[in-house]
């Protein structure tokens, strides 16, 4: 499913939080979105509905046809920024599951002329997986788009001496580049470029030199639209560099964590009671589908396994496997054909299985040398696999030493989490309470003030 499916239950399908949201134009104005959009005058004024927004009528049609009521809250308020003309550029930050592919992926349809077989738009994402997954939405969105053509520049997916034809390239980096060097894929008349996961893929210590080598590549003047659901301070920075005169469009840090999550953890002091806990968890598991994160693509392929050994079905997806093994074992996932899927980073960010309803931190995520600190982004976006649209979800972290538990802790403060304790010592309690949000119809964060206890795993471990 793409992130276009709305749930049975609403006609928007998305988290339709009353989060405010601080916007600041291009030219430097700095408002609350609430007093610019009352303003009929001002670029912000709220598209309130699909036909508000004067789209072609085929681009129109295919949201209709994808079950669209109503703009979401980050599509009524980016879309009137990111259609206007002379384009500008944008910088989004907004939750998962709030509908910003959808809205970068009609400005993206609005800025093509489909006679054309050029391309015109370049989607940058972090991983095959996701830009699959985007490309997929574009096709969806343009299904009455007559001469659209979407293409995936992605390692094994376009032919060696192949040129690209395509009008709309959804990719990762280094293919990209690869094949702008080989004068397969031409520059010359891309008028857009989007780049999903941002901090991500502008992060200097990750994807950033390859995305601006790319963004080198195209012409002067383009339209850049880059999206995130976090946006670190140090890559802020770099952000408003490489989209200049951007507007921006912010939640506020308290509001960054999903709120449709119950977010829980347990004491897991040695790696069997790890391992053990996760195989008891695994009819929890099954109710819907869920992802298990781990640090290493060696650990992913011991907890297959070993899981496997016990009688368990599961399936490992790591950077590891090559590209089209890659895509069939998240097509099962996708399809429910496989229902418990372990992995590493390269599925945190992005990739949307409306069915997942457990994440499990098998290993709490951490960055800088030697691990030294916690990743609350990437913890962020690892969560956000669950809860998405509205649904219901849980996400379970096991903290093991004083080191993962301190990491837990400090990413539970940053982003006001309340976290309940799970004990492996009380398995009916456990299990009632997973059940009690997974069998809700909507997902409720707050079973229970507890926050993380001064004992826990520190004292576990010592």
């Amino acid at each position: 499913m793409s992130e276009l499916e709305p749930p049975a239950d609403t006609g928007v399908g998305l988290n339709e939080s009353k989060y405010e949201v601080e916007v600041k134009l291009g030219g430097g104005l700095s408002a609350t979105i609430g007093d610019l959009q009352q303003d009929v005058n001002n670029p912000l004024y709220s598209a309130h509905t699909f036909e508000d927004l004067s789209l072609r009528e085929e681009i129109l049609k295919g949201i209709l046809a994808q079950n669209f009521k109503k703009p979401s809250k980050i599509q009524e308020r980016a879309l009137p920024l990111m259609l206007a003309d002379p384009p500008t550029n944008m910088i989004a930050q907004s939750q998962s599951g709030t509908g910003k592919t959808a809205a970068f992926v009609t400005t993206l349809l609005s800025r093509i002329d489909f006679t054309k077989e050029v391309p015109q738009a370049l989607v940058l994402a972090p991983s095959r997986e996701l830009a699959r997954q985007i490309q997929s939405v574009v096709t969806g969105l343009g299904q009455f788009c007559a001469g659209l053509k979407v293409e995936a520049a992605v390692p094994g997916a376009i032919a060696r001496d192949a040129p690209v034809t395509g009008n709309v390239v959804v990719g990762t980096p280094g293919t990209v580049m690869d094949l702008v060097r080989r004068r397969a894929l031409n520059t010359s008349e891309v008028r857009l470029l989007i780049i999903d996961e941002a901090d991500n893929m502008l992060d200097q210590q990750g994807l950033g030199e390859q995305s601006m080598r790319v963004r080198n590549l195209l012409p002067r003047q383009i339209q850049i639209l880059l999206f995130s659901a976090t946006f670190p301070d140090k890559v802020m920075k770099f952000a408003e560099k490489f989209a200049p005169s951007a507007n921006q469009i912010k939640l506020l840090q308290q509001e960054l964590t999903v709120q449709g999550i119950s977010q829980m953890y347990m004491d897991c002091p040695t790696e069997d009671l790890k391992y053990n806990t996760l195989v008891k968890l695994y009819g929890l598991m099954t109710i819907g589908s869920s992802v298990i994160f781990v640090k290493t693509r060696e650990s992913a392929n011991i907890i297959q396994q070993r899981m496997e050994a016990d009688g368990h079905k599961v399936t490992a997806l790591h950077g590891a496997k090559d590209g089209a093994e890659r895509d069939v074992l998240l097509d099962n996932f996708r399809s429910g054909t496989s229902k418990v899927l372990i992995t590493t980073n390269v599925l945190a960010r992005g990739i949307d299985v409306s069915t997942v309803s457990m994440v499990i931190n098998y290993d709490i995520p951490m960055k800088g040398p030697g691990d030294r600190e916690p990743d609350p982004e990437t913890y962020l976006h690892r969560i956000g696999r669950t809860g998405r649209f509205g649904r219901v979800g849980v996400s379970i972290s096991f903290v093991y030493d004083q080191k993962s538990f301190t990491a837990l802790s400090d990413i539970a403060t940053l982003y006001g989490i309340d976290l309940v304790q799970l004990s492996p010592d009380d398995w009916d309690f456990t299990e009632n309470k997973v059940k009690e949000v997974i069998k809700s119809s909507r997902a409720a964060p707050d079973f229970s003030k507890a926050g993380v206890p001064e004992g826990g795993a520190a004292a576990s471990a010592a």
